[in-house]
């Protein structure tokens, strides 16, 4: 029989398919069976008393705190120091009279020592779960927004993280402690982000180091997750510039209520997980495109965005007064 072009071309044609199709059953059936399973108790998988959780005060991070008393664990929670995070403890005081909760106000900025603090107030205790969980946008372009609150940024989203982690790693492999450590990280790590660079780029990092750590200590009993949840309705989107991505995301946002479960499910069941309608999209899409491929298309098309148009006004401006 002759081989024809045509033919060739099919051929082709199926054994590059066949990667993504390998890719979307892996990941489509790994979902499917953590949704099946549900959320994990951490107390009884772990024999563990203690979590702690970052960026406790709101939003996520409240409704994790709220979901680890539920499980039957005692909370640390570490947040601004804010009328917020008072009163969460408060809440859950009264709420949970036979537990214990301890606030530790931080201010996680590239200016602040939050970690003695840290330190101190967990030293007679065991933590086996923690919940890097912390985070925020600065949204412009680079250029205009001022350096301090780009390195305050990536010290709240990034540097905290590896902080926290390094500490309570080490403390559970001294003690010989199993455990977990819960990343909450976002799809943005996937793409290109532009307008909000740093968010990107520190995302990115956590997924990364999530994943590289979690090869490094599993064989010790501590899981590490990346979780990527789709728009939560919380004070992220308060304190940020509009722009026309994040106005979009803001009308998809979905209670963080929603949240804390869908984490619990990855649990010991996977190293990243994308949780909601909005972030397994987003990953699927994507995943399909190299990104240097997405980058060239972003760059290209930027220039007639809404949102380039409606920063890019006088730019330049900044920096040159600066410099005189």
């Amino acid at each position: 029989m002759m081989i024809t072009p045509a033919m060739i071309a099919k051929i082709l044609l199926h054994i590059c398919a066949l990667p993504t199709i390998a890719w979307l059953t892996i990941y489509i059936f790994s979902n499917i069976y953590m949704y099946i399973m549900g959320p994990v108790d951490v107390k009884k998988k772990y024999k563990a008393k203690w979590a702690l959780v970052t960026g406790a005060g709101t939003g996520i991070g409240k409704c994790i705190s709220q979901t680890m008393a539920a499980q039957g664990l005692n909370v640390v929670l570490v947040s601004l120091p804010d009328k917020f995070l008072q009163e969460t403890t408060e809440e859950l005081k009264q709420q949970y009279p036979d537990l214990e909760f301890r606030a530790i106000p931080a201010v996680f900025d590239h200016k602040t020592d939050y970690m003695p603090a840290i330190i101190e107030k967990t030293k007679d205790i065991d933590i086996q779960i923690v919940f890097n969980n912390a985070g925020y946008m600065v949204t412009g372009f680079f250029d205009t927004t001022s350096l301090d609150s780009q390195l305050a940024n990536m010290e709240c989203n990034a540097t905290s993280c590896v902080k926290v982690t390094h500490h309570f790693v080490q403390q559970m492999l001294i003690k010989k402690l199993k455990g977990c450590i819960l990343f909450t990280s976002s799809v943005s790590g996937f793409i290109p982000n532009p307008f909000a660079v740093l968010y990107g780029a520190t995302k990115s990092f956590v997924t990364a180091f999530a994943a590289s750590l979690a090869v490094e200590v599993r064989a010790y009993g501590i899981d590490v997750i990346a979780v990527h949840p789709s728009p939560v309705a919380s004070n992220f989107f308060n304190n940020v510039k509009k722009i026309d991505s994040l106005e979009m995301a803001k009308k998809a946002a979905v209670s963080p209520a929603t949240i804390p479960p869908k984490m619990l499910s990855c649990v010991g069941r996977c190293h990243l997980g994308d949780l909601g309608t909005m972030a397994t999209t987003v990953r699927i899409v994507f995943a399909m495109l190299p990104y240097d491929f997405l980058a060239c298309c972003f760059s290209y098309f930027a220039p007639v965005m809404g949102d380039y148009k409606n920063h890019d006004n006088n730019r330049g401006m900044v920096a040159e007064k600066k410099t005189n």
